[in-house]
């Protein structure tokens, strides 16, 4: 008995639309892994140190919080330029909350 019923609700049922397809990017990111985008072992290493001697968040600093940071960002997106990404005077060290939420606001309005 319970088979009939289920069959008129299957025939009643509309199969939902289709997604709509994503659309490509022209963003420098795309295809490519982080390693060609330079954040392999070089890079690492690199982060680590940084890390070790600036181990605090700078965002939160500016608003008299204690965090400790987990991501060496880029002040200015380099945007795959070599010259750019390995200019250490161009680092700061956030937390991953701040890298994403504060910090991608920012470059949202500043780099649009």
């Amino acid at each position: 008995m319970k088979l009939p019923r289920l069959q008129s609700k299957l025939q009643a049922m509309t199969p939902k639309a289709p997604r709509p397809i994503k659309q490509v990017s022209d963003s420098w990111r795309d295809s490519k892994s982080s390693t060609q985008r330079g954040y392999g072992y070089k890079w690492q290493k690199a982060r680590e140190r940084f890390l070790s001697l600036n181990p605090l968040c700078v965002y939160c600093e500016r608003n008299n919080r204690v965090t400790v940071a987990t991501v060496v960002d880029h002040i200015i997106p380099h945007k795959g330029d070599q010259a750019l990404f390995w200019d250490k005077s161009k680092w700061q060290s956030l937390c991953a909350s701040c890298h994403s939420s504060v910090k991608q606001r920012e470059e949202k309005q500043i780099f649009k």
